[in-house]
């Protein structure tokens, strides 16, 4: 099923809800901003403070996410906050409460850019940032001010398989219950046909583009797992063999984050020239099957519906993000 909704096909980023996470799995046509309309909770616009595009669309999207913003707007990390770096998570959650519980149709995310910036200089300046890294910099923050130690099992289960067996952390947080999955990684050497396994945890799964005029979400998706033969420069020490050979890598999920994070990887590397690939992908709205992806000891069949999408508008010298997003109370784009 590919989308029918006239979103922008210059997707940056896609993020995927599990279906039992969401009100309903029902799409919405897109509507026309009315004046007289009454003002929607969380339909809020976000004020440009220089350049802020990659930061205002990102902010959008995660403040979409219908269990972080429970989470925030419950008050619920106030208990979880840490002393020692409480202010990115403390700026964030202001930000959803102006945006979800406020009566005004913009806000300024002022306050949370200067607590995020006393940490990464770079966000503070009136310049073009890239959205994805922006991400990954507040999934980090808001990791480190949520965080609780746990302890870690004394034993595993030995009847589960190497391949598909879970890295334990010892720390945990609503970024981590959310969005943290993770990777087995399959490496057969080709000389001796000894197998091993790396285990990669992730929230954000960087996916190639496969062709340059039109595929799909799942071309992506199979591009990424597929089976890929490392030679040459590439080659992967055994330790059967005790020196570097030529190796079989197929990667697989062994867990599924309840929120999936996909970024398309549309800057390539042609010759010695880096493009942009426009190549135009359709994705579904609805019941993304990751299945054939799953280590198959831990398929539970997980279906996932879009809910925000980030746009990037321009080449390598510069552009502008959009950004949108279901909102869960009025079930519109």
């Amino acid at each position: 099923m590919t989308s029918q909704q006239p979103l922008p096909t210059d997707d940056f980023s896609i993020y995927y809800v599990l279906a039992d996470c969401t009100d309903h799995c029902d799409t919405f046509p897109v509507k026309e901003a009315d004046e007289n309309q009454p003002h929607f909770q969380g339909v809020t616009g976000l004020r440009n403070l220089g350049n802020t595009c990659y930061m205002n669309a990102i902010l959008q999207c995660l403040c979409s996410i219908s269990p972080l913003r429970d989470y925030f707007l419950s008050g619920k990390y106030i208990t979880a906050l840490q002393k020692n770096c409480s202010e990115v998570a403390t700026a964030f959650a202001y930000v959803m409460t102006d945006m979800w519980l406020g009566d005004s149709d913009c806000v300024s995310p002022e306050i949370f850019r200067s607590a995020l910036g006393n940490l990464y200089p770079a966000f503070t300046k009136k310049t073009q940032q890239d959205a994805q890294e922006f991400l990954i910099y507040v999934l980090n923050e808001l990791h480190e001010s949520l965080k609780k130690y746990r302890q870690r099992r004394s034993h595993e289960k030995t009847s589960i398989p190497r391949c598909c067996r879970k890295v334990t952390a010892n720390e945990s947080s609503i970024i981590t219950r959310l969005f943290e999955g993770q990777l087995s990684y399959s490496i057969l050497c080709l000389k001796c046909e000894n197998r091993t396994y790396k285990n990669e945890v992730f929230t954000i799964l960087s996916l190639p583009i496969p062709s340059e005029y039109e595929c799909s979400l799942q071309d992506c998706l199979q591009c990424f797992f597929q089976q890929d033969t490392l030679t040459w420069n590439n080659q992967i020490h055994c330790s059967f063999c005790e020196t570097k050979q030529e190796t079989a890598v197929r990667a697989s999920i062994s867990k599924a984050p309840k929120i999936m994070i996909f970024h398309l990887k549309r800057f390539d590397i042609w010759g010695v020239m880096k493009r942009k690939l426009r190549t135009d992908i359709h994705y579904p709205l609805t019941n993304l099957d990751l299945t054939p992806y799953i280590c198959p000891i831990f398929r539970k069949h997980p279906k996932y519906n879009l809910c925000a999408v980030v746009n990037h508008f321009g080449d390598l010298d510069g552009g502008h993000y959009t950004a949108f997003c279901k909102n869960s109370v009025s079930q519109a784009w």
